[in-house]
């Protein structure tokens, strides 16, 4: 299902907007921390660019990078935290929490995984590899984005979620060094982070459609929980 779990259907995103703000808003803040001047901040500078894409409001943008660059007087603090488990049906999932609460955090996962099984750190993990995901959009027509991937030092490539995007695979080290390479080849990083790519995708004509959507709607209720970043799901596209 790709490199990370979106919603498919249109009710199920309805109200993606206003979560993935949240969750922009957060990622800018975290980014802040070492330096609110995205001309010096690489990192910065990337999620500023997403945010823009999605039209987040600029005075959002610009309350998030004064709170993570200690500008607001407020403090800002967030543990990173992964969970694993099962989806309905032994799908593996992977989710990836930023909170301010780790102990809300357990408790909301707790629940949210009653329909499916909650693991313990190691139980999903190995069936996963740990990458840099890069997606990019052609800058000219003749940009090759596989001659792209040889040349910026890339692992893999494949469509990315939007038409006419790259998705460029990456050792989690070298994120920033293929980042940074993917203009000179003709293409323009939309996003750059590190996340999960499933060894063995269960592949979907192997559930049928009842029981994909309750995958579907155990993976849209983690997704809408506001401690939670990312959602990485074993499921084939």
């Amino acid at each position: 299902m790709g490199a990370q779990w979106k919603a498919k259907h249109k009710d199920l995103a309805a109200n993606a907007k206003g979560r993935l703000f949240g969750k922009l808003a957060k990622d800018i803040m975290i980014a802040a921390r070492h330096g609110a001047d995205p001309a010096a901040n690489a990192r910065l500078r990337l999620v500023m660019e997403q945010a823009r894409k999605v039209s987040m409001p600029k005075d959002t943008l610009e309350r998030a990078i004064k709170k993570g660059a200690g500008l607001s007087g407020e403090t800002v603090h967030f543990e990173h935290v992964m969970y694993e488990g099962f989806a309905p049906h032994r799908v593996p999932v992977m989710v990836e929490c930023l909170t301010d609460n780790v102990n809300r955090a357990a408790s909301d996962m707790r629940v949210l995984f009653r329909k499916g099984q909650l693991g313990t750190s190691g139980s999903v993990s190995w069936d996963f590899d740990h990458v840099g995901l890069v997606e990019a959009e052609p800058t000219t027509p003749s940009a090759d984005a596989e001659a792209a991937a040889i040349e910026a030092g890339a692992q893999d490539v494949e469509p990315g979620d939007e038409e006419g995007t790259a998705l460029f695979l990456t050792d989690p080290t070298d994120l920033d060094l293929v980042s940074r390479a993917l203009p000179a080849q003709g293409f323009s990083v939309l996003s750059a982070k590190l996340g999960y790519r499933p060894k063995n995708p269960v592949a979907p004509g192997g559930l049928s459609a009842e029981q994909l959507d309750e995958v579907e709607a155990f993976l849209a209720a983690i997704d809408a929980n506001e401690d939670v970043q990312n959602v990485f799901a074993g499921l084939g596209g």
